[in-house]
């Protein structure tokens, strides 16, 4: 990543900071945090049956056979469970085994560390049925919405296992629509997806190639996410397989042979050309945890003061407006932004990044010790950062601002303006922050293109993207040590058209490294339900470019 004068030098003045300013980019000590999905989160099928939770003892020995009609099959399947020789003309309750899922993070003062997930396995009351007089009984269902895999069931009297059948859960995969042009949005919903490691992501592939991940940790086996339809006119095959991140090819000699997956076919049915850029950004959510990134700085004990925002997020550039109280009268002040300079790469002394404190704007609280103001959000890092009113070294008061990745607006001295694309500059000098090359959507096969987005972070979670090509996994960029001006490069290739090239979150894994994470370093499809920052507040986002390669 190349790195612009302004910060080679901030990089370099933070260097010289007291020790105590010095943050280390992980803390081995440090404990993780269990995320489970935000209460408000869409897309979380409900537990399955009566969702009522059951504790029951499962003897060794006196347990006899349920009996079930359908052993096998995706959800939806018709079942039907009896058993016979049981206490006649008796209630008995009938338990469905699930699991809840969470993925795992360690919350620093100034990151967030990816440290993997787990599940929690339970059982649910199924229904409640009641024997006729020859102690027998039928009950007609189907299979839920649920993780795949084996399910037990058992039929439990009085707190003790009586009877035990139990069924396999297999995957289903549906797209939809079945064709359109280039650059039509196709919406994959995978079910079946299981409560452990080699069922519990997906690798999605378009035509063999790689486009990305999902996962359903968070929403009980199943998924629903978008690509974009690529390639020439006619047929393409989508498909969705079992894979931990890339696909398990031989899955039908593993242990979860149940876990396959399917293909399906899309048409491609014409080229309109290329569109303009857009960024989606995931579903708003409460999150589950109030800890914010560079939120520790110890406020003045004797302020009483209170900051108020006029918004908690936005993109580079945005307008917030700041209302404080409880200043002392016809005071300057300094408005603060809390960020971090560094990288995760030149680590070698334990120190990767160190805290960087900007003032952005000083301001004179009026006679009754108030401030009103507004200040752009930095052209920084993005992600939680702190915006603070400071006298002298001490903070009066903060409040946390998120800033949200955004694209890059490249211009020419005409006038000219594309959204994130350019041709790359013929040049070896890292990049100004004001243009990543030419903007334009049209290239040779060969030309070098640039992709630019602004508000790119430092933690594990925000601090990369990752790039597909026509729905091609090609590799990923970072805007760590760029300030959060990421540009990443890559060449134009393929026949005449429309190209399809998008940005996916990641979840980063290289630097500090953790033992059960490995769903890392691949582009995230499953983003808008199952991303362990919602869970922070974080919204990290996928972005879509379209181009068009000219002879």
């Amino acid at each position: 990543m190349k790195v612009t004068k302004k910060v080679a030098l901030r990089v370099a003045v933070a260097a010289l900071l007291p020790l105590g300013l010095i943050s280390p980019a992980g803390a081995a000590d440090s404990t993780d945090v269990v995320l489970y999905a935000p209460a408000d989160l869409k897309g979380v099928p409900a537990l399955p049956f009566t969702g009522e939770t059951i504790k029951f003892t499962d003897p060794i020995s006196g347990v006899g056979p349920l009996s079930i009609s359908a052993m096998q099959g995706p959800s939806g399947t018709a079942m039907t469970i009896s058993a016979t020789g049981l206490k006649p003309s008796t209630e008995i309750s009938l338990t469905w085994s699930t699991a809840k899922g969470a993925w795992k993070a360690q919350l620093l003062p100034n990151s967030v560390n990816y440290t993997g997930y787990q599940w929690d396995k339970f059982s649910v009351i199924l229904a409640k049925v009641t024997t006729d007089a020859t102690g027998s009984f039928k009950l007609d269902t189907k299979m839920p919405e649920d993780f795949g895999g084996p399910h037990d069931i058992y039929a439990v009297l009085d707190g003790v296992a009586i009877a035990k059948g139990g069924v396999q859960m297999t995957p289903s995969v549906s797209i939809t629509p079945k064709s359109g042009p280039v650059g039509t949005p196709v919406t994959i919903t995978y079910k079946g997806m299981g409560p452990n490691l080699y069922t519990a992501g997906i690798s999605v592939l378009w035509d063999s190639n790689f486009a990305g991940e999902a996962q359903s940790i968070w929403t009980r086996g199943s998924s629903t996410f978008n690509i974009y339809a690529s390639g020439t006119v006619g047929k393409h095959v989508v498909c969705a397989m079992d894979g931990i991140g890339v696909q398990y090819m031989n899955i039908n000699q593993s242990p979860v042979p149940y876990a396959g997956g399917d293909c399906t076919n899309f048409t491609v049915t014409k080229d309109n050309g290329p569109k303009p850029a857009f960024v989606t950004y995931p579903q708003d959510v409460t999150p589950t945890t109030t800890q914010r990134t560079l939120m520790n700085e110890q406020l003045d004990p004797a302020s009483k003061a209170v900051m108020k925002v006029s918004k908690s997020e936005g993109v580079v550039g945005e307008k917030i407006n700041i209302n404080v109280t409880g200043l002392a009268a016809k005071t300057e002040y300094a408005i603060t932004w809390a960020n971090v300079v560094g990288s995760r790469v030149n680590c070698t002394t334990g120190t990767c990044w160190v805290y960087s404190g900007e003032k952005i704007a000083t301001v004179t609280s009026d006679d009754n010790g108030s401030v009103v103001t507004d200040v752009a959000i930095p052209d920084h890092l993005g992600g939680f950062h702190a915006l603070q009113i400071k006298k002298g070294d001490l903070a009066q008061a903060q409040q946390s601002i998120f800033v949200k990745q955004s694209i890059f607006i490249n211009k020419d001295k005409k006038g000219v303006s594309v959204a994130g694309i350019a041709k790359a500059f013929n040049s070896t000098a890292p990049e100004p922050r004001n243009a990543s090359g030419t903007p334009t959507l049209k290239f040779k096969a060969g030309e070098e293109i640039t992709v630019a987005m602004k508000g790119v972070g430092w933690t594990q979670l925000d601090n990369t993207m990752a790039l597909t090509y026509d729905n091609n996994y090609v590799g990923y960029g970072c805007g760590f040590n760029s300030d959060g001006y990421m540009v990443i490069h890559l060449r134009a290739t393929g026949a005449p058209g429309t190209h399809i090239i998008d940005l996916h979150p990641l979840m980063y894994t290289n630097q500090p490294s953790f033992a059960n994470t490995q769903f890392g370093m691949l582009p995230v499809l499953s983003y808008n339900t199952d991303f362990f920052g919602l869970a922070l507040g974080y919204k990290q986002p996928a972005v879509h470019f379209e181009i068009q390669i000219v002879k």
